[in-house]
């Protein structure tokens, strides 16, 4: 006798975005990877080097997470931006720069293969968390973008 058994999840197994279209509105659901210390090594042999979103974060001295950064990349994929945005002898700004020494970093990252996609996300993001200058701009091809985020660890950072 054969059972055949289907397996149910009720999260999603992978990190990314996925989208829902409904008439000239977007729904996004973003989910994130579990937070890492940036360290090189655990960059190197944990972060996939493919495009997506991102977020660097550093502990404060109450022992809470500061959002250091938010953003998307390209080319040379998350893996070689998440490396340079968090090590202090290839970043220019002397004030990251200060905290990257200083500090413990950690970062999440959503992979993506969409650049429209990601600019809306991103703008998405940068607009909550920045509404006076976002100072990034949507992909123009929704009316509205809503989102919802899923974390392993569940942090949903709110400024």
């Amino acid at each position: 006798m054969e059972y055949i058994t289907g397996l149910c999840y009720s999260i999603l197994m992978e990190y990314g975005i996925s989208a829902k279209e409904k008439g000239t509105d977007v729904f996004y659901f973003v989910n994130w990877s579990p937070l890492s210390l940036a360290d090189r090594w655990i960059i190197n042999a944990k972060v996939p080097s493919v495009a997506g979103i991102y977020e660097i974060y550093w502990m404060d001295d109450h022992d809470h997470l500061r959002l250091l950064r938010v953003g998307d990349t390209h080319y040379g994929g998350l893996r070689s931006e998440l490396r340079r945005l968090t090590d202090p002898e290839l970043i220019d700004d002397a004030a990251a720069k200060k905290i990257l020494e200083d500090e413990e970093i950690w970062f999440r990252y959503a992979p993506s293969n969409s650049a429209a996609t990601m600019a809306d996300v991103i703008w998405f993001f940068r607009a909550t968390y920045f509404p006076e200058n976002p100072g990034v701009s949507h992909s123009g091809r929704y009316r509205k973008i809503f989102l919802n985020e899923s974390a392993p660890d569940k942090l949903i950072w709110v400024p």
